[in-house]
């Protein structure tokens, strides 16, 4: 199957691919050269030229939404930002869970992994925590714990939340049943573990509080709600995939596709009206 092929050609996120920020991405050329990733990819360009606005993708009510709604124009709000007590606790929290490792011999971990071959494939039982099935979710090997050294279990806890919450998105974006697909598919878990580590860095999560807007904005949402990093995880996953599909990219421009994902994930977190997680203009897409 396609997430068979494209395995070899995808490990680390690789920040040694460049985006030229004036061309339009879906007339590029298809690149001869294969990338190999490491996470060092989401180092992304902070700034695209003002027509990459012209190439968003997704649901008409997504688009509306959007563009209907002013970001802020100052960093005024993250100048003068200040933790609360109880936005300090849930900032605590989650960076604990940022910090742990996966663990392929902690029991709970490997419950963790189990839960989610079976939210994945219910039917099909699973030989072992080391087989060759792990392949057809988008690992890299046999062995998904290799995967996790990137990024830690957070990266497992997100795509098991993604699984639970939103299951019908979920099993859609693993068998890639939207659109029209390309031959050679992005593997669908190493994915999920790029995007967390997307999200993390563009958060600034690792600091001792944000220091840019949309890490400001999400740590306000966190405050509202504690699984908000996991919900954001979902929807940045399904933003990946549909503007994977209006490029029509294929496994060597995902590294291209990620940061055009994390720069319209900036946006809508930098507008002004958005203090919970569901005002986001995406979140609509983990509906359709």
């Amino acid at each position: 199957m396609r997430l068979r092929k494209s395995r070899q050609c995808f490990s680390s996120c690789s920040s040694r691919h460049r985006v030229d920020e004036d061309d339009v991405y879906w007339k590029r050329k298809k690149s001869s050269e294969e990338l190999e990733w490491s996470h060092n990819s989401t180092r992304v360009i902070s700034q695209l030229t003002q027509c990459f606005a012209n190439a968003m993708v997704g649901p008409r009510s997504w688009i509306a939404g959007l563009f209907t709604r002013s970001p802020y124009k100052r960093n005024d709000k993250v100048l003068d930002f200040c933790l609360t007590p109880h936005l300090e606790q849930r900032l605590q929290k989650l960076q604990e869970r940022m910090r742990t490792p996966f663990d392929e011999t902690r029991p709970d971990h490997q419950e963790a992994l189990r839960s989610l071959w079976n939210a994945a494939f219910p039917d099909i039982p699973l030989k072992g925590l080391i087989s060759e099935q792990w392949k057809d979710m988008g690992w890299q090997g046999a062995n998904p714990s290799t995967d996790f050294r990137g990024c830690g279990f957070i990266s497992l806890e997100n795509l098991l939340f993604f699984s639970r919450t939103y299951p019908a998105s979920f099993h859609r974006l693993l068998f890639k049943q939207g659109g029209q697909r390309a031959t050679w598919e992005y593997p669908f878990a190493v994915a999920g573990i790029n995007v967390s580590f997307m999200l993390i860095q563009m958060l600034d999560l690792r600091s001792e509080k944000p220091r840019c807007l949309p890490g400001v904005t999400f740590v306000k949402l966190l405050g509202e709600d504690e699984s908000a990093f996991d919900v954001l995880f979902c929807i940045a996953f399904e933003m990946m995939d549909a503007q994977w599909l209006a490029m029509r990219a294929s496994y060597m421009e995902f590294n291209e596709v990620l940061q055009v994902t994390r720069t319209q994930l900036e946006r809508e977190l930098s507008l002004e009206d958005v203090h919970r997680i569901k005002d986001l203009p995406a979140y609509n897409l983990l509906y359709q």
